[in-house]
């Protein structure tokens, strides 16, 4: 499950099991909903060794907007753009 800042700031939600070769997707215009909304920007993902409790995860996100709220908080600096760790192995495909 992963999270891209786009760059109108809005964020955007999925899941991958491969994230290295969907933010290349990303970047490279080739994901409908984001290609209007480039640049893009990894800001936040999580692991998990199983599909389901990836896209579980996701749903939760995107149905409840109290898991939502609660992400949004726990990453704020990194929304914001003000700190967190970079990941230009991922970032830049």
């Amino acid at each position: 499950m992963y999270v891209l800042k786009m760059v109108n700031g809005k964020l955007y939600i999925g899941f991958t099991n491969d994230i290295r070769k969907r933010v290349k997707e990303h970047h490279n215009a080739e994901v409908f909903t984001t290609k209007k909304f480039l640049p893009v920007k990894l800001i936040y993902y999580e692991c998990y060794l199983s599909n389901e409790d990836a896209r579980q995860r996701e749903l939760m996100l995107k149905k409840f907007g109290s898991s939502y709220s609660h992400l949004k908080h726990r990453i704020t600096n990194s929304i914001k753009g003000l700190q967190g760790r970079e990941h230009p192995e991922l970032d830049n495909g």
